[in-house]
């Protein structure tokens, strides 16, 4: 079937294992914002790295 399309074996693994981490994080990201909109909670990840990112301004 690869072969029909000019593609080797190695490069529709590599392509599909891309298209499965891009899909991951979208998924993750859309559940995500899904959630702030339903509780209007942040989540503590946001909350950490909110955080980090004034210690950082801070410091400079």
């Amino acid at each position: 079937m690869f072969q029909e399309l000019g593609i080797s074996a190695g490069t529709a693994i590599i392509i599909l294992i891309a298209l499965y981490f891009i899909i991951k994080w979208s998924v993750k990201n859309g559940i995500k914002e899904a959630y702030k909109d339903i509780t209007g909670k942040k989540l503590t990840e946001d909350l950490e790295l909110e955080t980090l990112l004034e210690e950082n301004v801070d410091n400079k």
